[in-house]
């Protein structure tokens, strides 16, 4: 009999599910449960999970950066990462994000 180690995490988290999502980190699904209930008494509007953005250069296509959400507040696209470690890979998204897109990635 063959016995298989689950695969730890390479920086601890554990992942989670909540409402029939999966989220990455206890980090990531507490940061969903507040913005759930900051739409729901209108202080944000059309949250959404795991937003796409093709990062596209000279018509090439380099990456694609997912976030962790996204919604609307006071009239601007607030666009959000729930990261425990900023990783040399998020930073240059992040200005490659905000040299196509006009705007910060909000850590949290």
């Amino acid at each position: 009999m063959t016995w298989h180690k689950r695969a730890e995490s390479k920086y601890g988290n554990k992942r989670v599910e909540m409402d029939g999502h999966k989220f990455a980190s206890k980090k990531e699904a507490s940061r969903y449960q507040l913005l759930r209930w900051r739409c729901d008494e209108g202080e944000i509007r059309d949250l959404k999970l795991q937003p796409r953005y093709p990062m596209i250069v000279n018509g090439e296509k380099i990456c694609v950066y997912v976030g962790d959400f996204e919604y609307v507040e006071n009239g601007k696209i607030v666009t959000e990462d729930a990261k425990g470690v900023k990783t040399d890979v998020f930073v240059l998204k992040a200005k490659l994000f905000r040299a196509l897109y006009g705007r910060d990635v909000v850590l949290t």
